[in-house]
C-alpha cells in the first residue's frame, strides 16, 4: 500500500483552512519557515485574555477563549516544533485563571453565541471538572513542552497534572470512550517526567482491548476510536498495551484511508459545513503524520 501525497496537497489547497494548510506544509517537507508559518497561523485563533476561540476547534465555533481551542493550539504548538510561539505564557496563564478549585478544567465555558456550536459544547457545566478536556489540553501542554521548556514550569501544569492522576486513579470501569482515550494520550507523555504515571498507564489498560478499537457509546453509527488515535507514535509506553499485529493492521487501515479526493474523512458527527471540511483537513494532517513517524 502507499498514499498519494500529491492527491494529499490538491485535496489541502481546495478543503482545508488555512493553518491545517500550514501544518501539511510543515509535515511533508520538514521546514523550518513552514513550521514558523504554523505558529503564526494560529494567530487568528487567539484572544486578548491569551486563550484561543474562533472555531479553532471546528464544532465551537465561538469567539470566547475555550479550554477545546487550547488543546487545539497546543497540538498546532507541538506540531510546529522545534518552532515556539511568544504567545505560551499567556495561553497558561489564561487556562490557570479557567482552572477549578479541584484543578481541573471544565468541559467548556459559557457560550454567549451557540451558532453551529456542537450541544455537548453548549450545554457543558461550567462549574464542573471535565478529566476528557483536562487529560486532552494537558497532554497536548506536554507534548509543546518537548520543544518550549518554559511550559513545565508553570504552575497550572503541575495543578492539571495531579487532578488528572488522581480522577484516573478513581477509573473503576470502562471510561466512554473519549475519556479512555484522552487519559491514555495523557499518561503517555507523561511518563516521561512522572513516574505515577507508569503506574496508572498499567491501570487505564485493563480497559484498552487487544485491537484498541473502542466503540464510542451515543456517537455517530459506526463511530469509533482507534488505537492510533491514543497511540500514535512508535516506541512508547502506550504502545506496551496493545498487540503489535493490531498496530500493524490499524496503520494498514490508515493507509487505505486516503480518499479519491485525496483526502481523509472522519466518521464522528460535524455541526455545520465549515465544521465538516476543517476536520477532515485536520484528519489528512494527522494520517499522514502518524504514517510517517511510523516508517509508512
Amino acid at each position: 500500500m502507499s498514499i498519494n501525497l500529491g492527491r494529499a496537497g490538491a485535496f489541502m489547497a481546495s478543503h482545508a483552512r488555512v493553518l491545517d494548510r500550514r501544518r501539511f506544509e510543515a509535515v511533508t517537507t520538514d521546514n523550518d519557515a513552514a513550521r514558523q508559518a504554523v505558529i503564526d497561523g494560529l494567530d487568528a485563533y487567539r484572544n486578548p485574555d491569551g486563550g484561543y476561540g474562533w472555531g479553532l476547534e471546528p464544532d465551537l465555533r465561538a469567539t470566547e477563549s475555550q479550554p477545546g481551542g487550547a488543546l487545539h493550539a497546543f497540538e498546532a504548538m507541538a506540531d510546529a516544533g522545534p518552532a515556539t510561539s511568544p504567545h505560551v505564557a499567556a495561553l497558561l496563564d489564561w487556562l490557570d485563571s479557567a482552572t477549578l478549585p479541584d484543578g481541573g478544567l471544565p468541559f467548556a465555558l459559557p457560550i454567549g453565541d451557540p451558532t453551529a456550536c456542537a450541544p455537548f459544547w453548549v450545554h457543558a457545566d461550567p462549574a464542573e471538572s471535565s478529566l476528557q478536556i483536562t487529560a486532552a489540553v494537558t497532554a497536548q501542554a506536554y507534548r509543546a513542552a518537548r520543544w518550549d521548556k518554559t511550559i513545565p514550569d508553570h504552575p497550572w501544569l503541575a495543578k492539571a497534572t495531579r487532578y488528572c492522576f488522581d480522577a484516573i486513579r478513581r477509573i473503576d470501569e470502562a471510561p466512554f470512550a473519549y475519556v479512555l482515550s484522552f487519559a491514555l494520550q495523557f499518561l503517555d507523555i507523561a511518563t516521561d517526567t512522572h513516574e505515577e504515571a507508569r503506574e496508572l498507564l498499567v491501570h487505564l489498560g485493563q480497559f484498552v482491548p487487544r485491537d484498541g478499537a473502542v466503540a464510542v457509546v451515543g456517537g455517530a453509527e459506526g463511530e469509533t476510536l482507534h488505537l492510533l488515535d491514543y497511540a500514535p507514535e512508535p516506541g512508547r509506553p502506550v504502545r506496551d498495551l496493545l498487540d503489535p499485529q493490531a498496530v500493524s493492521d490499524d496503520l494498514d487501515r490508515l493507509e487505505r484511508g486516503q480518499r479519491q479526493d485525496g483526502g481523509w474523512a472522519v466518521d464522528f458527527t460535524s455541526y455545520s459545513a465549515a465544521a465538516a471540511l476543517e476536520w477532515r483537513g485536520h484528519a489528512t494532517v494527522k494520517a499522514i503524520s502518524v504514517l510517517r513517524s511510523n516508517g509508512r
